[in-house]
């Protein structure tokens, strides 16, 4: 199993992806072959947030030339990370059957990313 720190590259900023800020969903680049559940676990202990859901897309290398030499570009991947913005708390029974509340001890917003709010 990977590292979180090795599956998360960095984050991707770019206007659309700051508005989406708004929503809760943050934008990273990662790991190429990493998956959805081991990104959401990744995101999940690097920034102790809860991650609803992860949407991901795979790019390939474009082709690119300085005079005679042609190259390509890296491929790469970009996942979209909803967070909980708005973590309700849990309650459940104990042994008597009294009801108990416990709040989660999640964040809601990402600080370390790009300097966002």
């Amino acid at each position: 199993m990977k590292l979180a720190e090795d599956i998360i590259i960095r984050p991707y900023i770019t206007e659309k992806s700051y508005e989406n800020m708004a929503q809760g969903k943050y934008t990273f680049i990662v790991d190429p072959k990493a998956t959805k559940t081991e990104i959401k676990h990744a995101v999940e202990k690097l920034f102790n947030v809860k991650v609803l859901s992860v949407n991901t897309v795979n790019y390939k290398g474009k082709e690119k030339r300085l005079g005679v030499h042609v190259g390509r570009t890296s491929k790469w991947k970009k996942a979209i990370v909803k967070i909980d913005t708005n973590p309700q708390p849990v309650t459940y029974l104990d042994k008597e059957g009294k009801p108990v509340t416990v709040a989660k001890k999640y964040k809601t917003e990402i600080e370390e990313f790009g300097g966002a709010q």
